[in-house]
């Protein structure tokens, strides 16, 4: 039986997560040379992901009994979508190239052989640990994490209903895709900050990232003004005014799609009945369209950075789900997943290297498959705010893809299971 945690009022946890947030913001900007040591190996968006993370291994507060995740992924991240796609650079996005492309593709790709090759490599010493029978057969749950990897949650749910895993594997493998994408997305962020060391080793060109970064910066700087509080009620105006529209957009479409389920499962687009899916959607579309309009005059008075304090609060809830503790309860299945995982950034690192992508596309074309939309612009914006609707919109994507890559990986593991 599960340990209650010691805060479970989520006015107190919310509390909690701010005051980390605060701590982190003030000692990262410190003069202190101890502080200014610690986060040049420890980064203050790091910092933010794993101190909530600690808060919930001690059992100070649950990521679990919390409804601040979902109110995060709800309501501050639709409005994040929002703000930080009205000062987006469509053409600069596209001048981006091809590499962008391929980095994501070839994460897909990781994680599709990546399952495969686990379990080949995890049977050599330990076949019971991929094996089972019937609903408990391994290989049955490891299709849902290539869903949520590919994807997101409606795919994972999706890989559940077609493939069939019972419950407790289901659990288990819950487990294995948050904790191990949660160490990856980790990594990443720590990767934002010596981005430069990483796109010297692959011999990467940044500069169509570089210019897409100044040009926006260059434009805020240009619109830049003192916010009036008119101003400030004007972006919370924009950014949950177009969250409700969105939610109200996935209510009427989502029981819409879901009269077509069968047909969609059949066609392997799951996804398209998933509410979350339109609402990331929809409030993607409304920023992108704000973009064209003078809605776009907002990022003046701080559209983007109030867009980033939700971010921050995302990143926050995203690490109070994680226990770190929980590793060590079943090993054998996390080391199936961190072979999995060290085998798509193996993927991913050899095709940077190849095509001489840089860092930026790697972390961004990662993170939209395994995290999806909840993290993919929290990695992009990482590297710099103005860079966040980059991974807004390869996570879209990943949705779009999430079923069918499954399906394939699901089935290269099937043929490989002991």
């Amino acid at each position: 039986m599960e340990e209650k945690a010691f805060f479970t009022n989520d006015a107190i946890v919310l509390g909690i997560l701010m005051i980390i947030l605060a701590f982190v913001f003030i000692t990262s900007t410190s003069e202190k040379r101890g502080w200014q040591i610690f986060y040049r190996y420890f980064p203050p968006v790091l910092a933010c992901y794993f101190f909530p993370a600690i808060f919930n291994s001690f059992g100070i507060i649950s990521g679990e009994a919390s409804n601040l995740y979902f109110v995060s992924t709800r309501y501050l991240l639709p409005a994040c979508l929002v703000l930080l796609c009205i000062s987006i650079d469509l053409k600069g996005i596209i001048n981006l190239g091809p590499k962008s492309l391929i980095m994501f593709f070839a994460a897909t790709g990781g994680i599709v052989v990546g399952g495969p090759i686990a379990i080949i490599i995890v049977s050599t010493f330990a076949p019971d640990l991929v094996g089972g029978e019937g609903s408990d057969a391994v290989w049955r749950g490891l299709a849902t994490v290539a869903g949520s990897w590919i994807g997101g949650g409606a795919n994972q749910a999706a890989m559940k209903e077609i493939y069939g895993a019972s419950e407790d594997l289901f659990a288990s493998m819950l487990l294995v895709d948050i904790i191990v994408g949660n160490i990856w997305l980790g990594f990443l962020l720590y990767g934002a900050t010596i981005s430069g060391k990483i796109d010297n080793w692959l011999k990467a060109d940044s500069s169509a990232i570089d210019d897409l970064k100044n040009k926006v910066e260059n434009y805020r700087a240009s619109i830049s003004k003192m916010p009036t509080l008119k101003d400030t009620m004007l972006v919370l105006a924009a950014g949950f005014g177009a969250t409700a529209l969105a939610h109200w957009g996935s209510d009427l479409i989502t029981p819409f799609m879901e009269q077509y389920e069968d047909t969609l499962r059949e066609l392997k687009l799951t996804s398209l009945a998933s509410g979350f899916f339109w609402l990331v959607v929809l409030a993607t579309t409304i920023g992108l369209f704000f973009s064209f309009t003078p809605v776009k005059k907002l990022e003046g008075v701080g559209a983007s950075r109030i867009g980033s304090v939700f971010i921050y609060v995302l990143v926050a809830s995203i690490g109070m789900k994680m226990n770190i503790f929980e590793i060590f309860d079943n090993l054998g299945l996390f080391a199936i997943g961190i072979i999995w995982m060290l085998i798509h950034v193996s993927v991913l690192l050899i095709t940077a290297k190849l095509v001489k992508a840089p860092f930026f596309f790697v972390a961004v074309g990662s993170q939209a498959n395994v995290g999806g939309a909840a993290s993919a612009p929290v990695v992009a914006a990482a590297f710099s705010p103005a860079l966040a609707p980059v991974g807004i919109l390869m996570a879209v994507m990943g949705y779009a893809l999430g079923t069918y890559g499954a399906i394939v990986c699901a089935t290269l593991m099937q043929t490989v299971a002991p």
